[in-house]
């Protein structure tokens, strides 16, 4: 089970912080990864952490804006959002994918949970 949450209404220039977290076990051998979607738009994977440490993803819209990390201790993922717009509104969603070594396609993630609501306002 994942549980995204953070989200929330924000002005343009701020900032949010979205946790995920997972309440199985074994969540070190999860690979983790960040997605965002909005309406008329496709699923867009943001940011992810491979299982095995030292591999970071982002995608080039919030590359410099945006930082994943993990604490495996806590079963969370962290998205720290800065200097948003209000482009970045949009649904986000965590997911997860055991052992998962190409973390760049959305169709290895297995485990998807909850959006939370990202509004930027102008």
């Amino acid at each position: 089970q994942l549980q995204a949450s953070g989200g929330g209404l924000v002005q343009a220039g701020g900032s949010l912080r979205l946790s995920c977290t997972n309440s199985g076990r074994a969540f070190s051998s999860y690979s983790m990864g960040w997605f965002r979607q909005s309406p008329g738009k496709e699923r867009e994977l943001l940011a992810a952490l491979r299982w095995t440490g030292g591999s970071t993803y982002y995608a080039d819209s919030v590359k410099g804006r945006f930082t994943v990390s993990r604490d495996n201790a806590k079963n969370a993922v962290y998205l720290q959002m800065n200097s948003l717009n209000p482009e970045d509104t949009a649904v986000y969603y965590c997911a997860a994918g055991r052992l998962l070594m190409d973390i760049t396609a959305a169709h290895n993630y297995n485990y998807w949970g909850q959006g939370t609501q990202v509004t930027v306002s102008s």
